[in-house]
């Protein structure tokens, strides 16, 4: 039986877009002060260093062939994303071993050598309250336009781990949406599962809930802000999006294995959401629900994962 009450917290906050100097440090500032409310597993949303890149979807010109301005754009992106491991992971690291706590957090990730070296990924860290990077995965499919700036990842972190307040997994965006993906993550006993999204609107309030109430764990749903003075002034602003208008408008909620929610949804601000998990909740809920055990068939179904990264 899972044992003890932790307490977790989603960071929804908008970083220094496209600055990740800057937004490291607000990082680490936000980090410590979910840690003195008690956190001991603290989440930020996808891509949240530095910046998800919704201008795919606010801009009329991204998509045109060998257009200055996106290029340019697009150096700036790579300039300001984490290399894993490196200088960054170091820090994040070394932050959650000071405070002994778990951090999650996702990342536009480069690769600066060998194979594949020009590439993009939309990756998502865990650290253990060692300071260890534990987990790194890296989205498995981009959606339609993030096409453009990601590669697509491996079956690297197709799996949780285990960290001092219990075995931590996750999964990005619309990877939620990918039911084999979802059941091995479930094979592999996870309890608290993380769910990175730009923002959590109401279809990915509804996968995040159904995937609580499927895998019988508890879900984290980190969204974050951003708004329009954010769009890169190297694009043209679409029609009536002025500097205020919220682009990504938070909704992070923590979802219990029953999917009732245990905190949030907060939406259109600034904030950092507690809830505290009590995990014996996870015993009783699969009693009438275990889609890796007794509501299972293996007899009819089989399936194999492949949990290695690709060169």
């Amino acid at each position: 039986m899972q044992s003890g009450v932790v307490r977790v917290a989603i960071v929804q906050a908008a970083p220094v877009y496209l600055d990740l100097e800057k937004s490291l440090r607000r990082c680490l500032s936000l980090i410590e002060e979910a840690a003195r409310g008690g956190a001991r597993l603290i989440a930020f949303g996808e891509t949240w260093l530095a910046g998800y890149p919704a201008w795919l979807d606010h801009s009329p010109d991204v998509a045109l062939w060998n257009h200055e301005p996106t290029k340019h754009l697009f150096a700036r992106l790579r300039a300001n994303s984490v290399l894993v491991p490196g200088p960054v992971t170091e820090e994040i690291g070394r932050l959650a071993r000071d405070l002994g706590v778990v951090v999650t957090i996702g990342v536009n990730e480069r690769v600066d050598r060998g194979p594949g070296h020009g590439t993009l990924y939309n990756s998502l860290l865990t650290f253990n309250a060692g300071g260890n990077l534990v987990r790194h995965h890296r989205k498995l499919v981009p959606t339609y336009t993030e096409r453009l700036v990601w590669g697509a990842g491996d079956g690297a972190g197709l799996e949780p781990v285990d960290t001092e307040i219990g075995r931590v997994g996750g999964l990005i965006c619309w990877e939620h949406w990918m039911p084999l993906t979802r059941q091995a993550m479930h094979d592999a006993g996870e309890k608290i599962h993380v769910a990175v999204w730009p923002t959590v609107h109401e279809m990915h309030q509804i996968a995040s809930r159904h995937y609580a109430f499927e895998g019988r764990c508890f879900v984290l749903a980190a969204g974050s802000i951003m708004s329009g003075r954010d769009l890169p002034p190297e694009l043209r602003r679409p029609a009536g999006v002025s500097d205020d208008t919220l682009l990504l408008r938070g909704g992070s909620a923590i979802i219990g294995p029953d999917g009732g929610y245990l905190a949030g949804p907060l939406i259109d601000a600034e904030g950092i959401i507690t809830a505290d998990l009590d995990l014996t909740a996870i015993d009783r809920e699969v009693m009438t629900l275990d889609v890796s055990g007794h509501y299972s068939r293996p007899d009819l179904f089989t399936l194999s994962v492949h949990v290695r990264s690709r060169p």
